[in-house]
């Protein structure tokens, strides 16, 4: 019997795309359990309610401890993490041998139809197997692109500085920008349902927007006036190699050149929203508020340095 208060190990739970994960069960009145490395970073999730369970997930005894006695996982693994395949390999083996019930995947983005020499979409590939082949009840969640990207260095700064939104994408490709708090959102509503193990589902955001229609979105909820550029993806690479290291740089930046060669068969920037609330009701967020609750990040008050 499935129950209606569940008890979740939340994998990834310190960064900002598994974190609502944590704050959307514990509101719903569920129990959030967050396995960490490092209890400091998981200090606010633990003043919410999380229990936090220290120990390293490359380590498969300890993936195997914080297993016992969940009802469901809330799966993610970073694309900084070292080994992150062998890492999501142990997360489902011992979900799997604690019994566990119902494990929900959030994949991060794309996952291509064969492999493609590309790491960052081929892991996502290589997982689906692992994880059909295990048995374990599972839902799959595809999100397209997370409206949080826009926090980052390469467009955050640029709409503080001189109110002009970058990404690297065309301007009139049009993208469905997806809330954490709506993935969030959509995980537990997903973690609720074990009905519909098996089912994959391609999730977006409240609206489909090209970059000028960003900019509108953004000039709405900052009150002043913001233009869009397309940022050239090499110049986009210049950003993320200090961050991320040029190996998994260069794979991320790759995606994006496909995308204006015309080989957009590599990405998934809308979802049938519709389609995916009939299943998992949830209330989306429009990027206008979204923006507004971020205002502080786009402010001209704030530095770029701040931003890193």
């Amino acid at each position: 019997m499935y129950p209606s208060k569940l008890k979740v190990l939340v994998y990834g739970a310190t960064g900002v795309q598994a974190g609502p994960v944590v704050h959307q069960l514990l509101g719903r009145g569920h129990e959030a359990f967050v396995l960490t490395r490092d209890a400091a970073k998981a200090v606010a999730l633990q003043a919410a309610g999380a229990t936090i369970i220290v120990g390293d997930p490359a380590e498969a005894a300890v993936c195997q401890h914080a297993s016992r006695g969940m009802d469901a996982v809330s799966l993610l693994v970073p694309l900084g993490a070292a080994e992150p395949l062998r890492l999501a390999r142990q997360a489902v083996d011992a979900a799997r041998a604690a019994g566990v019930q119902l494990l929900v995947w959030n994949t991060s983005g794309y996952i291509p139809a064969a492999p493609t020499g590309n790491p960052v979409y081929d892991l996502r590939l290589d997982l689906r197997a692992y994880l059909q082949a295990s048995g374990l009840p599972h839902i799959t969640l595809i999100p397209t692109v997370y409206a949080e990207n826009l926090l980052g260095p390469w467009t955050a700064p640029g709409v503080a500085a001189h109110q002009e939104l970058a990404y690297p994408v065309p301007a009139g490709q049009a993208i469905d920008w997806l809330p954490a708090a709506d993935l969030g959102a959509l995980t537990v509503a997903a973690l609720e349902r074990p009905q519909l193990a098996g089912q994959t589902f391609v999730v977006g955001g409240a609206e489909a927007l090209t970059g000028p229609a960003l900019a509108e979105a953004f000039s709405a909820g900052l009150n002043r006036p913001i233009s869009y550029r397309a940022m050239p993806p090499r110049e986009f690479y210049g950003i993320l190699a200090p961050m991320m290291g040029p190996g998994l740089a260069e794979a991320v930046t790759r995606s994006y050149e496909l995308l204006w060669a015309g080989q957009d068969h590599f990405t998934q920037f809308q979802a049938n929203m519709p389609a995916v609330l009939r299943e998992l009701p949830v209330t989306l967020t429009p990027l206008r508020e979204w923006a507004a609750q971020h205002a502080a990040a786009f402010s001209p008050t704030v530095s770029t340095e701040s931003l890193r």
